[in-house]
């Protein structure tokens, strides 16, 4: 009797279990063409609803929500960056209260290299260009990107902001971001909270598919591991020698895996033509900090192959078959 009242509680729990997980299912994208992607967001963490189960896909992003999408989606943080004092907001935004949900957020997207204008109102909503630039800029943050000239024709391009077009057109061509059936950006309508979750899945199958064709690394990095204290380890690569000052070896990025694997990512530097390079042998190291529970292991920062966009002056047009 006891056995069969274990197994029945144990059933009644997996169907509350399964209960719960439909009802997390936002009840508002039935008809909507991201469904599948917003809902692999929103069980990732990255996106949440509004109220009522909803997700409120034709609603506008504001710029915090904008912000935080792109932060948590591309997994950017401060791992690499050791401060004086703890940063706030207001160090560097002048409307963001140091104590709002969304100013940490900001914080690691300035330190990540994100354009945000130091008096932007976190309240006011993002268009279509203004949230490109972001996660363009954001995409790029994240590895090396060979680059090949080609360039998108986009219909309504005399619309789009000048600073803005490089990350636009990165976008376009890997397809993150689409044009509409007229080859029209519309850069300056308000993006939805759909576009914006869709772009920002469609970032992270990008850099995920790279990450997975990565290189291996270099036999003459090697890697240390020094105990700071018995929370923290210092981890140093080191580049073996090399003839002259100008051979750099940086830490861009550390991920922390569930199984406490720290991947330590790093970049080789070489010389660039052109430059004075002290001629002595050097032996270039670069470190970072982490917390001692992680295992660290060392990986070359991913190559990525990403078009490079030319000015819109130097596409030379079609000739029109019609005036031949």
């Amino acid at each position: 009797m006891r056995k069969k009242w274990t197994v029945s509680v144990a059933a009644f729990l997996i169907f509350m279990l399964m209960l719960c997980g439909s009802a997390m299912a936002f009840s508002d994208l039935q008809n909507d063409p991201a469904k599948a992607k917003i809902e692999a967001l929103e069980r990732r963490g990255i996106v949440s609803g509004v109220n009522d189960g909803r997700f409120d896909p034709k609603g506008l992003v504001t710029y915090a929500q904008g912000v935080q999408m792109i932060v948590k989606g591309l997994d950017l943080n401060l791992d690499n960056i050791h401060f004086v004092k703890k940063p706030e907001a207001g160090d560097y935004f002048t409307r963001i209260q140091n104590d709002a949900w969304y100013a940490k957020a900001f914080i690691i997207a300035y330190h990540n290299g994100l354009p945000i204008p130091e008096n932007v109102d976190p309240q006011s909503a993002m268009n279509k260009e203004t949230f490109c630039n972001l996660l363009g800029h954001a995409l790029m943050s994240k590895g090396d990107f060979p680059m090949i000239e080609i360039y998108k024709l986009i219909a309504d391009e005399d619309e789009i902001t000048k600073e803005y077009m490089s990350s636009i057109q990165t976008l376009l061509i890997l397809n993150i971001a689409k044009l509409d059936s007229g080859n029209r950006f519309s850069p300056k309508a308000e993006i939805t909270r759909s576009q914006a979750a869709e772009m920002v899945y469609n970032a992270i199958g990008f850099l995920r598919k790279q990450e997975k064709s990565g290189g291996q690394p270099d036999p003459d990095v090697s890697l240390t591991v020094d105990k700071v204290n018995d929370q923290i380890n210092r981890v140093t690569l080191s580049w073996g020698e090399k003839p002259n000052s100008c051979y750099r070896i940086s830490i861009p990025r550390i991920d922390f895996a569930p199984d406490q694997k720290a991947i330590v990512y790093y970049r080789l530097h070489f010389p660039q033509e052109g430059t004075l390079c002290g001629q002595v042998i050097t032996r270039p190291t670069a470190s970072a900090y982490i917390d001692s529970s992680y295992q660290a292991t060392i990986r070359p920062l991913p190559k990525i192959s990403v078009p490079r966009p030319f000015p819109s002056s130097d596409v030379v047009p079609l000739p029109n078959k019609g005036n031949e």
